[in-house]
């Protein structure tokens, strides 16, 4: 449901608080497969709402083939690569992304170069939300850089993880990660999260969205520090 708040308030930041909490307590990719239906319904959700936000042209469209793509490619990773590693990832991934959004302010590519970097940016953010379930600090990072406002952001950032839900699904239940009590948890995950997009659609209506990230950035760092230090202990 915390999730979720960030999800409507930010359009993106459910998985960066829910996968380390899942991964501390269970797994890895425990934590990835339970988001797959709360990610692919809740990016459905806010690209139906956001639909006539999509930006022109092909940015967005290459942006989540490439991601595709990589999902594909990572979620054969997931199921290879050691449990600790796997923490570790999760936990320098979010350090990244607390860095990328700390210097966002210097970030700022042109559009016609976003259109050239959306295919090879996608699929390296695609990989990381494989293997690890979290791709914000590329993908969030790319599209800030892009300076989108916040309803075309959300759009982009739905299709993105939409493709990225397509791709997973089923190769997660191929490879055998993604069994039927999984799955079934996963749906049940869709309600909390829902509800907590109400929420946070509603609190960033009211509150300056730069507490919101100041308070996000808190909550990061805490899990990152919780995770990395689960892996050495």
């Amino acid at each position: 449901m915390v999730g979720g708040v960030l999800k409507g308030a930010l359009g993106m930041g459910a998985p960066l608080l829910a996968v380390p909490v899942l991964a501390l307590f269970f797994s890895v990719p425990f934590a990835v497969c339970m988001f797959v239906m709360p990610n692919l319904v809740s990016n459905a959700q806010q690209l139906f709402q956001y639909r006539s936000s999509i930006p022109r042209g092909p940015l967005a469209w290459l942006f989540a083939a490439g991601g595709g793509l990589g999902a594909l490619i990572g979620s054969f990773a997931l199921d290879g690569l050691p449990t600790d590693f796997l923490k570790l990832t999760v936990a320098e991934i979010v350090a990244a992304y607390i860095l990328a959004r700390l210097l966002k302010p210097a970030l700022a590519i042109a559009p016609q170069g976003g259109t050239l970097l959306a295919g090879p940016v996608g699929t390296f953010a695609g990989f990381l939300q494989g293997a690890a379930g979290i791709s914000a600090p590329i993908s969030v990072t790319f599209l800030s850089a892009l300076h989108l406002q916040r309803q075309p952001f959300i759009a982009t950032i739905a299709i993105f993880f939409i493709a990225l839900g397509l791709v997973q699904l089923p190769t997660l239940v191929l490879i055998g990660l993604l069994d039927g009590q999984t799955l079934i948890l996963s749906c049940a995950a869709i309600i909390p999260l829902l509800a907590g997009m109400r929420l946070g659609d509603a609190i960033i209506q009211r509150a300056k969205p730069i507490w919101f990230e100041r308070a996000i950035i808190s909550v990061l760092v805490l899990m990152a520090l919780i995770l990395g230090g689960s892996v050495w202990i």
